[in-house]
Order: C-alpha cells, then structure tokens, then sequence
C-alpha cells in the first residue's frame, strides 16, 4: 500500500487544487487508467476547493492499495449543519467572496458523490468535516 499525507490551507485559494494535480501525477505514473484518474481527480479537486473555501485548515490522506484509492480529508471548520441538504445540487452554504471567485455553486458534494464509489460524510457543528472517499481502481 502506498500513503501520501496534504495539508490544506483554509482560505488560499491559489493552492486549491495542488492535492488533485500531485495525486494524479502519482496515477498517472502508476498507470492507472485514465477514466479512474479523472473521477478521484474530479472528486479529490472538489473536495479539496470545500476545505479551501469553508474551513479553516484541512489534512488530506490517500491510500492506494491493489484494490481502491482512499482518500480521507479532515477539516478544522464550522461542520456541515444540514448533510442531506448540502448533498443538494444548487445548495451552498459559500460566501459572496468565494462566489466572486467561480466557486460556490453548490455542484462539490454532488459531484464527488457521482464521481466515487463509497462517500462517508460526517460532520460535527464548530469541529470540522470528515469526507471518506473510495475509487476502484478497476471498472
């Protein structure tokens, strides 16, 4: 099993994305096919830009074993109050700020959930967010 461990910076989003692109460089030479890098890229990018834009400081884990990358984002935020809302497309909790920027639009949590196998959300008001997501490597 291989291991690689982010830290995410809440609030900079001149590094929102670093994560998705090193985790698909590390697929890329690993060569795995390229439908699977594109969804955990999708997903990964997503859920990296909600780390950026709502919490204040967020650690990213990826696993990849013969079966499944695993990828385990922790944040230090507000929590998410209403999950089955926020699995809404449309729904965004976002500031003007961040909207200003072309993020925000409600698509992260849906995207993610088409673009994985296994999503685990759990979420504590003023303590964070844990997102748990799982990629087969084969279709």
């Amino acid at each position: 099993m291989m291991r690689t461990n982010y830290n995410v910076e809440g609030g900079d989003f001149t590094k929102a994305g670093n994560v998705a692109s090193c985790v698909k460089k590390t697929l890329k030479q690993l060569n795995v096919n390229a439908k699977i890098i594109k969804r955990v890229v999708i997903a990964l990018y997503e859920a990296e830009v909600n780390i950026v834009a709502h919490a204040y400081q967020g650690h990213v884990t990826i696993d990849i074993d013969d079966q499944y990358i695993t990828m385990l984002l922790k944040d230090e935020g507000p929590g998410i109050e209403d999950i089955d809302l926020a699995m809404t497309q449309g729904f965004s909790t976002a500031s003007a700020k961040v909207r200003e920027m072309g993020f925000g639009a409600g698509m992260g949590l849906p995207n993610i959930k088409k673009n994985v196998d296994e999503l685990t959300l759990e979420s504590e008001i003023n303590l964070g967010t844990t997102l748990c997501l799982k990629v087969k490597l084969t279709e």
